[in-house]
């Protein structure tokens, strides 16, 4: 009767272990597009992106600070500039890197390219209409 128990509470033990795993990969199905894991995003991709990020809100400080100075600040914006020119620069290369990455979602990368792109088309624009 002992021996009985004990191999009812096994089978018991086996099927609930089949039911959880036949949930466990029902979810997995749900939660995916057809059983895919779902991507990640490319780090260089990620870092393209902060990149962005970071030069936008140096470049808003610039205009704030030059609004605030009245136009005074010719060398401090200069200097300024060229290192937000060098950082879009950057991140730029950093989101073509991302590219190269092997099965991820790419969506970082095109968001870093336009982003750091503006920048870096602004900025150049911004030089060379005062060059002229």
């Amino acid at each position: 009767m002992f021996i009985r128990r004990k191999r009812d509470n096994q089978d018991e033990d086996k099927a609930r272990a089949i039911a959880k795993e036949r949930e466990r990969r029902r979810r997995k199905m749900i939660r995916t597009k057809y059983g895919q894991t779902p991507l990640k995003h490319a780090k260089k991709g990620i870092q393209s992106c902060v990149m962005a990020v970071i030069v936008v809100a140096f470049l808003c400080s610039m205009v704030i600070y030059s609004f605030h100075s009245k136009g005074k600040v010719a060398l401090i914006m200069g200097a300024a500039g060229i290192v937000t020119l060098i950082m879009a620069g950057k991140g730029f290369h950093l989101a073509l890197k991302g590219f190269k990455e092997r099965d991820k979602n790419y969506i970082t990368c095109k968001a870093g390219i336009v982003g750091n792109g503006i920048v870096l088309l602004g900025m150049t624009a911004i030089f060379l209409r005062g060059l002229i």
